[in-house]
């Protein structure tokens, strides 16, 4: 059964999205203590977080870094909040996905089971090497002479396909449709900020210029 860890203060959203989500068949876990709600996610061990941004304590924002410095699990952010900064932070933050209250339940259900599928399918090939870096997908962590880095879904998404593609250029369609599966709410930024980040990440262990833009192509190593 897949858990999924509900952050959020209001309780009667919290307890609309448990007895939702507990139709059809997912664990809902929760807390009230927002002092400690990293800890308690990391404890938890959920295969995907539904995250507010307006917290008691620390706002999603903060909550977010701080999973993100020890897990890789998908968080969707679910917020009132809907304006245009706020989901592109939540994105360089490490967000896979943004979802603005109101929303239509059947809508929510539909983004958590498309993040889902693609964090946990992409499994299928745990263990890739090319140019003497080696992606190992399930602990979503690149190594390079014998440094490692931490991965998000999303980066490890990227760099799964380019690696599975092995130098030959893919399209930014290709890993629009790879990350998302829907490009109704997915703009061209997006894919940006993630291949701006992965590329910073691979720099800082000594792999300069292994993730090449390929002008009006696409991207390969």
């Amino acid at each position: 059964m897949m858990k999924i860890f509900i952050i959020e203060d209001d309780p009667i959203i919290r307890k609309e999205l448990f007895d939702f989500l507990s139709k059809y068949g997912y664990e809902c876990i929760s807390s009230d203590d927002f002092t400690k709600i990293e800890e308690d996610v990391l404890k938890s061990m959920p295969h995907l977080i539904l995250l507010d941004l307006n917290l008691p304590i620390r706002d999603g924002f903060q909550v977010c870094r701080e999973i993100r410095k020890s897990s890789s699990v998908p968080i969707i952010i679910v917020t009132s909040r809907d304006n245009s900064f706020d989901e592109l932070l939540s994105l360089q933050i490490g967000a896979d996905d943004f979802i603005t209250k109101p929303y239509d339940l059947q809508i929510l259900l539909a983004h958590i089971q498309s993040v889902l599928k693609r964090t946990y399918e992409i499994s299928k090939s745990v263990l890739l090497t090319y140019k003497d870096l080696t992606l190992e997908v399930l602990k979503s962590k690149a190594i390079y002479n014998e440094v490692e880095i931490e991965l998000t879904k999303n980066e490890l998404c990227i760099l799964r396909l380019l690696m599975l593609n092995k130098g030959n250029v893919v399209s930014r369609d290709e890993l629009m449709n790879e990350l998302w599966q829907n490009g109704d709410f997915v703009d061209e930024n997006t894919l940006n900020v993630n291949i701006s980040r992965l590329r910073r990440k691979l720099e800082s262990i000594g792999l300069k210029r292994y993730l090449l833009t390929k002008r009006g192509q696409g991207y390969q190593l």
